[in-house]
């Protein structure tokens, strides 16, 4: 379980990175979040997460693009029931089709376009599986076990990384090879980091 919430917290962290790096100036925002709430004479922590607003919503976007499973774990329907006129028989093996819940046109503006910002006028909404649009970890008594985890490790690991460096992608934008792939090669992100803050303070 330890491994396989490392495995899916890794991806999860290079598909916000390669999201970022296509959208500079979604990451700049991040970047003026983290001065103003942060400053450049600390480093982030635990604590100021919960008032870095913006960047939650980044995550929160990721996790609905770009989910770690494109469905759920099966589950099994325990009696007969009607679901939106479907007649399901108990037995049924039923999975949710994650990836195409979160990208449904009836539920979000814009699906397949990265938008921190619609999080901001839906800032109740979270993923920890209470709102049924947005559920990349499950939900209900099956849901990840590991979601803390992932939040935090998201959350901090991020939050320092975007905070003390200057990120660029080399070559092509990360749309190009990356995010468009159904099926993205995790090893095939570059990047180049540069100090943006003075080490002298952390040292």
């Amino acid at each position: 379980m330890i491994s396989g919430g490392a495995d899916n917290v890794t991806n999860s962290l290079i598909l916000t990175l390669a999201a970022l790096l296509d959208n500079t100036h979604v990451l700049e925002k991040v970047q003026e979040e983290l001065d103003t709430v942060v400053g450049r004479n600390s480093l982030v922590k635990e604590s100021d997460i919960k008032n870095l607003v913006y960047f939650q919503a980044v995550i929160k976007e990721t996790f609905r693009l770009y989910p770690s499973s494109k469905t759920n774990l099966p589950h099994e329907a325990v009696e007969d029931c009607q679901i939106q006129g479907y007649h399901v028989p108990a037995g049924t093996q039923l999975l949710v089709n994650i990836w195409n819940l979160q990208r449904d046109p009836r539920v979000w503006t814009d699906p397949y376009e990265f938008k921190p910002e619609r999080f901001l006028t839906k800032s109740p909404l979270d993923v920890r599986g209470q709102h049924f649009e947005l559920i990349p970890f499950g939900s209900g008594r099956r849901a990840c076990p590991g979601i803390s985890f992932s939040l935090q490790v998201m959350h901090l690991t991020l939050a320092r990384l975007i905070q003390a460096f200057e990120l660029r992608a080399t070559g092509h934008a990360p749309s190009d090879r990356y995010l468009a792939a159904d099926i993205p090669n995790l090893s095939s992100l570059e990047i180049i980091l540069a100090p943006r803050l003075s080490p002298g303070p952390f040292i």
